[in-house]
């Protein structure tokens, strides 16, 4: 089916609604050889007619994902980032957090976008087709309340029982608008910080998805990780689980057991498809980062060699006691009245 007018109207309001471009201002998109090209195009289009001075660069997927793609990283593109005030990636095989990444972040004057993976059905589901303002007041209220509370409880069916602290001086992100500060912005629907990484005890539960490794993806067997103190312990499942654990040790990096952040999914447009800058939007899901930590997270997990992230579906959450949600409903009054606006009761 032919959704190309959608397609040009999602696009229309990313770079409206979402990064607010001003004229003139310099716009560097990228995308490998698995990106979707469409995307791409209508991103670029939308840009130009906003005003800005639009660049594209396409170059071969890389073999890995963050640190792991600087190798293959063309120092066109390199040079490209550093001399942008907007850099939007639509690469499936992500440069965030590789070195080139890093360093034009380090200039402090790049509105960075990640947008990985980014199709053109997802765009439109999970921009053309939310109501975007509602979206973010439930952003906001859910992450006023985490910023709130000191000890959390996660559950859900597959079998993830795991409990943290917070930092109230920690920053928790809520995704999707882009300010006009430089920093590091990711698609509507997420919203992430990094607990104390000492405080997380017990056991997580990958039942939805996991990328990296290429290998895996949507998943047909869980994954279960215990953590001890911030650091996974000990991998166990079926086969994904041991191609998930071989991954991590191919990399020589007692870094890559970190745990890095979490996030909630709260998109009512994204559905699990493998791709997992939409998975770790599903509403009601949680998400898990290993490895590469942030600087922006303010924790203290730090740099590693690469980074990898895993969804857990219909979670249950405590906030200091508290249940905000049961098995992926949002239960708490002011977030139910949200949920239901935004077509999720």
């Amino acid at each position: 089916m032919n959704k190309d007018l959608e397609l040009a109207k999602s696009a229309k309001i990313l770079i409206e609604e979402l990064i607010k471009l001003k004229p003139e201002e310099e716009v560097l998109i990228y995308a490998d050889t698995e990106s979707d090209w469409r995307v791409v195009e209508e991103t670029a289009k939308a840009a130009y007619n906003s005003g800005g001075k639009v660049s594209i660069l396409l170059y071969p997927a890389p073999k890995g994902v963050a640190e792991a793609a600087d190798p293959y990283i063309p120092k066109t593109l390199a040079a490209a980032m550093l001399n942008c005030d907007i850099m939007i990636e639509f690469s499936n095989k992500y440069l965030l957090y590789s070195t080139p990444w890093m360093k034009a972040m380090e200039t402090n004057r790049i509105r960075y976008l990640c947008l990985s993976g980014m199709t053109s059905d997802m765009m439109i589901r999970c921009i053309g087709s939310v109501d975007i303002p509602i979206l973010v007041e439930f952003q906001e209220k859910i992450a006023e309340l985490t910023k709130r509370a000191k000890k959390m409880k996660i559950t859900s069916p597959a079998g993830m029982d795991v409990e943290f602290e917070n930092d109230p001086e920690r920053p928790i992100f809520c995704e999707g608008i882009v300010k006009e500060k430089p920093g590091e912005y990711m698609l509507i629907g997420q919203v992430d910080w990094a607990p104390i990484e000492q405080s997380i005890n017990g056991t997580i539960v990958f039942d939805g998805s996991v990328w990296p490794p290429e290998e895996l993806g949507i998943l047909r067997t869980s994954i279960s990780l215990e953590v001890e103190e911030g650091v996974v312990k000990k991998i166990y499942g079926g086969r994904e689980a041991t191609i998930f654990e071989k991954w991590l040790k191919s990399f020589n990096d007692r870094a890559m057991y970190n745990i890095a952040h979490i996030s909630y999914g709260c998109n009512p447009g994204a559905k699990l498809t493998g791709f997992i800058v939409e998975d770790e939007r599903v509403w009601g899901s949680v998400e898990w980062g290993l490895g590469h930590q942030a600087e922006s997270f303010k924790g203290n997990a730090g740099p590693a060699k690469s980074h990898t992230d895993g969804i857990c579906l219909n979670a249950s959450i405590w906030m200091d006691g508290q249940k905000i949600s049961d098995q992926g409903i949002f239960i708490h009054p002011e977030l139910s009245i949200l949920a239901k606006k935004l077509g999720k009761a």
